[in-house]
């Protein structure tokens, strides 16, 4: 069977079409546009025209390219800036008219279910329980489990969220690092009363910012999904690559081989979280996962 699913975050929207029989997944095309759907939302609780502007058009691409490939089957899920916007039936009745499907907007315990099927699929059950952390745009999800989710939650302080909450500096201020550093331990503070965190054998991190620290920690030339995929980063890498890009111009972090020029503005900030959490949760190191919600949505359309 043919699916199709598209993960419309705050800062990005994705498209994964893949091939599903039985257990074997072929992956035939996954695509992404950042289009930074949350401009503003934290600060207004609407979307900006301007970012739905440019998430029609990448749906109108993924439109385009779903028709060619034949998908049977398909899947839209938005999260966490959806979630909060209170005029997200502009972006609802867009959607549903370009792909003749309506977007579910997803609660975070579902972004979180999702995110954990599709994340943990590759790993020995001999390694759980697992902590899988999404860090997004908008917000972020700690996932405990090891077969099937145990205990969930999303917090708000995703990379976009934080950079728009508290960067008004390029690089930001120590005053500036500070208070979001607070802002931030103070979320995970009330993951930690909901979730575990520090009962997992292994961390699973998952999404752009994680990965794209894991490019940096890696020394990577350029943007290697291959190489990035199941690599282990030491605690000690993250903190060092954190601090490098809060020390960083925009310049600076725009001609590293690696970075999306999307994820520029939002890095430091999110490198800040994932650092934060690795702080918390007293890992030695996690593990980079290239699958994520995307793939735990194409696998709950073959059941």
């Amino acid at each position: 069977m043919r699916v199709g699913v598209v993960d419309c975050g705050t800062n990005s929207i994705r498209l994964l079409i893949a091939d599903i029989e039985g257990n074997n997944f072929r992956e035939v095309t996954r695509q992404m546009q950042v289009v930074r759907l949350g401009q503003g939302v934290d600060e207004t609780n609407q979307f900006h025209p301007d970012a739905i502007s440019r998430t029609f058009a990448a749906v109108d691409l993924y439109a385009g390219e779903i028709a060619r490939r034949g998908v049977e089957k398909l899947r839209f899920c938005a999260t966490s800036a959806t979630r909060d916007a209170l005029n997200r039936a502009v972006f609802v009745d867009g959607v549903k008219e370009r792909l003749g499907i309506e977007p579910e907007v997803i609660s975070g315990d579902e972004e979180a279910r999702l995110s954990f099927a599709g994340a943990t699929r590759e790993f020995s059950r001999a390694d759980g329980p697992f902590l899988v952390v999404d860090i997004g745009g908008g917000s972020t999800e700690f996932v405990l489990g090891t077969d099937s989710v145990d205990n969930a939650i999303s917090v708000n302080i995703g990379c976009v969220r934080m950079t728009e909450r508290h960067f008004r500096n390029d690089p930001p201020t120590a005053d500036e690092i500070a208070i979001a550093r607070r802002d931030i331990q103070n979320a995970i503070d009330i993951a930690y009363a909901s979730v575990d965190i520090k009962s997992a054998k292994t961390l699973v991190c998952v999404a752009g910012t994680a990965t794209t620290v894991a490019a940096a920690a890696l020394n990577l030339p350029e943007y290697d999904r291959h190489a990035i995929h199941l690599s282990h980063i030491s605690a000690d890498q993250v903190h060092v690559v954190s601090n490098k890009f809060l020390t960083m111009t925009r310049d600076e972090r725009a001609a590293l081989g690696y970075m999306h020029p999307g994820r520029v503005d939002v890095i430091t900030a999110g490198s800040l979280v994932l650092s934060e959490i690795v702080k918390a949760t007293s890992a030695k190191e996690f593990v980079a996962s290239e699958n994520d919600i995307l793939d735990g949505m194409a696998w709950s359309l073959a059941k």
